[in-house]
């Protein structure tokens, strides 16, 4: 093979990688716009419930994809535990004891929940306010179940009651609606975004139980986002951070505060098809919960997560298709139940043209 023939094929591995990159970004947003799927018991905030799924933002959020019609399917996994406050909170809400008394609480709550998870997205060709915008929303069904085991010690002065056992319950059903549109733009090997999504609360959800799968609840989100995609090297990384604003809980008469969540990824291609790396996320309520019990005070939140990732590209008929497997361990949490969930991401979209066509030289510039 001569030297211009080897340099032209460089050319062309280095073009395959750079647009199998931005074809990750699908991914991405197969678990971008899937906000707060996970079932109650594993989140922060009101009786440790919060709308914002620390961990669903990993590879490539912020690279523009190809035009037209993608869906991403995930099948989600959790298993969380807490103690004292938060499984406090629990039996708070489900009316287990009045708040009013005092109370001694030694217990702990155990939950886990298995969900799947589907995305339907479509990405306009047209571009708005010199970006690519998508829109598209998510729904789940699966199963949540949750158990309090301990003792607990309720006292109104001189009189004192103690309560030994355990409550289980679980669930079976749908969840709320999760509405998303992105914003992206591109510069070299430099990529931005901004997003809002928000809660339709239409899922299954009960005050009276333990275990739910919707929230009971309205939120709005929004933030913005940052990817450094490099297809000489194969190194990437990325950020996405956002607020929360929750509405107040029509049941509960409990609003949950302002919440901030911090996702991020950095990653390696092996080869034009396989990438690993890391992935990680920060969430951290930053006002207080109003309406709820005295006994909680004002409920804040806090947990950090980090984990491995693996992804692999491969085509699909006329398609593309991405397969992703990533866990997370949690750590360093606060008024919330935290444990450990992994995730299992297959989605497909459209594949770029595979010559250079002006339109491929749009998406890979």
């Amino acid at each position: 093979m001569s030297i211009s023939d080897r340099g032209q094929r460089v050319q062309q591995d280095l073009s395959d990688l750079k647009y199998n990159l931005r074809f990750l970004r699908l991914g991405a947003y197969a678990l971008g716009a899937l906000l707060a799927l996970s079932p109650e018991i594993s989140r922060a905030d009101e009786s440790g419930v919060s709308f914002w799924l620390p961990g669903q933002v990993d590879s490539l959020p912020a690279v523009p994809g190809v035009p037209g019609w993608s869906l991403g399917a995930v099948y989600y996994h959790t298993t969380v535990s807490a103690f004292g406050a938060v499984a406090a909170a629990r039996e708070i809400q489900i009316g287990r004891f009045s708040p009013t008394v005092n109370v001694s609480f030694n217990a702990s709550l155990h939950a886990q929940a298995d969900l799947i998870l589907l995305n339907p997205t479509y990405t306009f060709a047209s571009p708005v306010l010199g970006g690519q915008f998508s829109m598209g929303v998510t729904g789940l069904f699966g199963r949540s179940a949750a158990t309090i085991d301990g003792t607990l010690t309720t006292g109104i002065g001189a009189f004192a009651a103690t309560r030994m056992g355990s409550i289980s319950d679980s669930i079976t059903s749908v969840g709320d609606l999760y509405p998303m549109m992105t914003l992206k733009w591109n510069s070299g090997v430099h990529n931005f975004m901004t997003y809002a999504t928000g809660d339709i609360p239409v899922g299954a959800y009960d005050p009276n139980r333990l275990a739910n799968i919707g929230i009971g609840h309205g939120a709005i989100d929004g933030g913005g986002g940052y990817t450094y995609l490099n297809p000489a090297t194969g190194h990437t990384f990325s950020g996405v951070a956002g607020f929360t604003y929750n509405f107040k809980n029509p049941d509960t008469q409990v609003q949950s505060g302002v919440d901030f969540h911090f996702d991020w990824s950095a990653a390696q291609f092996l080869s034009k098809q396989v990438f690993v790396g890391l992935v990680g996320y920060a969430y951290q309520q930053v006002s207080d919960d109003t309406g709820g019990s005295p006994l909680l005070g004002g409920f804040r939140s806090r947990v950090l997560g980090v984990g491995p990732q693996v992804g692999y590209i491969f085509p699909v008929g006329n398609m593309q298709g991405y397969l992703n497997l990533k866990a997370y361990g949690e750590f360093d949490q606060e008024n919330r139940p935290a444990g450990w969930n992994t995730w299992l991401t297959f989605a497909i979209s459209p594949a770029a043209p595979t010559e250079a066509t002006p339109t491929r030289h749009l998406i890979t510039k």
